[in-house]
Order: C-alpha cells, then sequence, then structure tokens
C-alpha cells in the first residue's frame, strides 16, 4: 500500500500513527517532492470511483490561490489530471493507494472498512 503525505501536515501525521497502530505496512512518499502524475493520478481517480474533486485539496492555499473553485466546473477531466500533476499539494492527502481502493483524506471510519 502506498501513502501519499505531506510531513508537515498534521492529518497526514495523525493518519500514519492510526496505521501504525493497526499494524498496517504501507510505503511512504513525500507528495510534495515527488508529485503524482498524469498517469498515476488517472489511475487511481479511475479505481477510486470518486468524483475527481475528492483529489483536490481544496482548503490548501494554491487551491484558493488560483480560484479553482470557479475554475474547476468549467475544465474536463484531463485538464483537472493535469493540473493535480503539476503540484503535490493540489492533491488531498493523505492519499492511500491500495491494490483495489483509493482514499483521500483521512476518515478513521472509512479506513477501518477499506483496511480490513
Amino acid at each position: 500500500m502506498l501513502i501519499l503525505c505531506y510531513p508537515k501536515c498534521s492529518t497526514c501525521q495523525k493518519a500514519k500513527k492510526w496505521l501504525d497502530k493497526q499494524g498496517v505496512s504501507y510505503t511512504e512518499r513525500n507528495i510534495k517532492d515527488e508529485n503524482p502524475t498524469f498517469d498515476e493520478l488517472k489511475e487511481w481517480y479511475a479505481k477510486s470511483g470518486l468524483p475527481l474533486k475528492k483529489f483536490f485539496n481544496t482548503s490548501g492555499l494554491i487551491y484558493k490561490s488560483l480560484n479553482l473553485k470557479d475554475k474547476l466546473p468549467q475544465m474536463n477531466e484531463d485538464e483537472q489530471l493535469e493540473l493535480l500533476a503539476t503540484d503535490g499539494m493540489l492533491v488531498k492527502r493523505p492519499l492511500v493507494v491500495g491494490d483495489d481502493f483509493v482514499l483521500t483524506g483521512f476518515r478513521e471510519k472509512e479506513w477501518s472498512e477499506k483496511l480490513k
């Protein structure tokens, strides 16, 4: 299982602590240093079954400064994925990629269901 995190993010820290406590093994990747590629995002989006908006860090500074709340509805999926691939800080974190699932953000109940 791969978890994409930003080390200074308190939610990512909380999520990793939770995973460790559950005894779940994972590979960690710094989302800022090694942001997801277009192809990775496209694959993960397809696997997730989630709306593409769930992949955006809507509370992030970059999201707000680019006024994406207003721009995203006019963009097609590939344009949105290309944008996400430009900067890991645009991507909702933590982002967990398993064999048959993808989770965005940390919601303990949802994680418990998927990781058991």
